[in-house]
C-alpha cells in the first residue's frame, strides 16, 4: 500500500470506531444496536474505549494501529491480512502489541496472515512460519523447525538473534576443519546427513547458544565485542580473520581483547553444501 493509501485507511478506520452508524463503520445490513455492540466489544478487546470520541489528528501512531485492527475485528473476517502492522511503532509498544495480537488471535479463533521483516515477530507470534527470499517461499514450518533445521544458509542467517554462525570448512577424518586457518573442532557423526563426505567443501552452522567458553577447550580466540543484554551476554569471538558469536550467561566475566578458549556442541552442528547453500539434511 502506498503512503497515501495508508493515510486514507487510517482516517476511515478512526471514523469507523468513533461513530456508530452503518455507513461510517463499514457494517451494513444490521441494526445500530448490533453495530454498537460489535464496536464496543472490539474496543474493550484492544483497550481503546477512551479513543472512540477522538478525532484522527489526536491519535498517536500506536493508537491508529489499534484502531485499524479494531475496524477489521468488527467485520468478523475469517482471515486477517496484516502487512507489517507494527513496523511504525517504537520498541516498547511493538513488544506490547505483539502479545496483544497473539492473545487476540487466540480469543477470536481466526487465521492471521502476518507479513513482517522482523524475525522476532515471526518467531514469537507465528504458529507456522514461511520464509521468503526474493519473493519465493524457501521454507515453511513451525518456529522450532525453522530455527533448528534451516533449509539453507539464507534461512540460517535470517532467523535467530543473533543468527547462526556460518563457517567454511571440510570434514577430515571425522573432524571439522575450518578454512583458511585450519583450526579443528570435533564433529558428531549423528549430525551428519547423507551425502556428507570427507573433503567436500562445506559450511558449518552452529547457533551462538551452542558455542561455549571453557578452559582447556580446543580453540583459542580473542573477545572482539561484548553485548550485555542483562540476562545474558553475546560475545563476538575472533580467530584470525574469522568471527563468530557466542551466547553466555550474564555472570561470565570477559573483556574485549581477552584471550578465551571455546568449543561447540558437536551434536548441534548443521552442514550446508558450500556451492548451493542447501542443508545436507534437506538435499536429495
Amino acid at each position: 500500500m502506498t503512503r497515501a493509501g495508508r493515510s486514507r485507511s487510517r482516517r476511515s478506520v478512526c471514523v469507523a470506531l468513533s461513530t456508530l452508524t452503518p455507513s461510517s463503520s463499514g457494517l451494513t445490513g444490521g441494526p445500530d444496536a448490533e453495530i454498537k455492540d460489535r464496536v464496543d466489544r472490539a474496543a474493550r478487546t484492544l483497550r481503546i474505549e477512551h479513543l472512540l470520541d477522538r478525532k484522527t489528528d489526536r491519535l498517536s501512531g500506536g493508537e491508529m494501529q489499534r484502531v485499524s485492527i479494531g475496524r477489521a475485528i468488527v467485520r468478523k473476517p475469517r482471515v486477517f491480512l496484516m502487512d507489517e502492522p507494527l513496523s511504525a511503532l517504537d520498541a516498547k509498544l511493538r513488544e506490547a502489541l505483539r502479545a496483544e495480537l497473539k492473545n487476540l488471535q487466540m480469543q477470536l479463533g481466526a487465521t492471521f496472515l502476518f507479513v513482517t521483516h522482523d524475525q522476532i515477530e515471526a518467531m514469537s507470534m507465528g504458529d507456522k512460519v514461511g520464509v521468503l527470499n526474493h519473493g519465493r517461499i524457501v521454507q515453511t514450518g513451525t518456529p522450532h523447525e525453522i530455527y533448528n533445521n534451516p533449509r539453507d544458509t539464507y534461512v540460517a542467517s535470517f532467523v535467530g538473534s543473533p543468527p547462526m554462525n556460518l563457517i567454511d570448512g571440510r570434514l577430515v577424518n571425522g573432524r571439522a576443519v575450518m578454512a583458511p586457518l585450519n583450526f579443528e573442532l570435533p564433529f558428531s557423526r549423528g549430525a551428519k546427513a547423507s551425502g556428507a563426505t570427507d573433503g567436500r567443501p562445506l559450511v558449518f552452522g552452529i547457533r551462538p547458544e551452542d558455542v561455549y567458553l571453557e578452559s582447556g577447550a580446543p580453540i583459542e580466540a580473542r573477545v572482539h565485542d561484548v553485548e550485555n543484554h542483562g540476562v545474558e551476554k553475546i560475545l563476538t569471538l575472533r580467530v584470525g580473520d574469522t568471527t563468530l558469536r557466542a551466547t553466555v550467561p550474564a555472570r561470565t566475566d570477559v573483556a574485549i581483547e581477552q584471550p578465551v578458549r571455546f568449543a561447540w556442541n558437536p551434536d548441534k552442528v548443521v552442514l550446508f553444501d558450500k556451492g548451493s547453500g542447501v542443508s545436507l539434511r534437506h538435499a536429495g
